[in-house]
């Protein structure tokens, strides 16, 4: 299992940190905004008290990052390391997990995705040593798919991918591969 808890990753406009009680405001501030979830598999917060539930489990879990922004010092999105999913039919000995995010919809189209994503690849290669990440997006969600692109994962597969909502959405997987391992 992932334990970021005393991770910190500076980029020139992020800190991505474990989470904090103090975080709950800026969280319920974004989780709250109707289509951030949503564009991630899970309906946007309907009060604060949701959003201690969710912040509760980050911190308790110990795999998501708070995306801070260093200009203002709000947190303003997630990025987590979900564990790995058994249906990629790869081979049992390589080590990987799903990248996973949301941002404020106030921040979108300013590439700060990528730069969190990027962040979170150079520390799961360089740091955790893992062979792969794979990260994935609805085929709705263009954004998402151009964080994906920027950040050099390869397409996968196509799957259905049963949300939160008890959706399914038509989705694109991606995979990348640690280049350090390739050799």
């Amino acid at each position: 299992m992932i334990d970021i808890s005393k991770t910190r990753i500076e980029t020139p406009r992020l800190i991505l940190r474990p989470w904090q009680d103090s975080d709950l405001e800026d969280f319920y501030t974004y989780a709250s905004v109707e289509g951030v979830g949503e564009m991630a598999g899970w309906a946007h917060h309907q009060s604060m008290e949701e959003s201690r539930k969710i912040l509760n489990l980050f911190m308790e879990g110990k795999h998501t990052f708070a995306l801070e922004l260093r200009e203002n010092g709000h947190a303003i999105g997630s990025l987590g390391l979900e564990g790995r999913d058994e249906n990629l039919n790869l081979p049992k000995e390589l080590e990987g997990y799903e990248i996973g995010y949301a941002l404020s919809k106030a921040y979108w189209g300013r590439g700060l995705m990528p730069e969190a994503v990027q962040a979170v690849i150079d520390y799961s290669f360089r740091e955790l040593k893992l062979d792969y990440l794979t990260c994935g997006h609805f085929l709705r969600n263009s954004q998402s798919a151009r964080v994906i692109e920027k950040c050099g994962f390869r397409y996968l597969k196509d799957i259905l991918y049963q949300t939160r909502m008890d959706t399914i959405e038509p989705t694109k997987l991606y995979i990348l591969y640690n280049p350090e391992k390739e050799k």
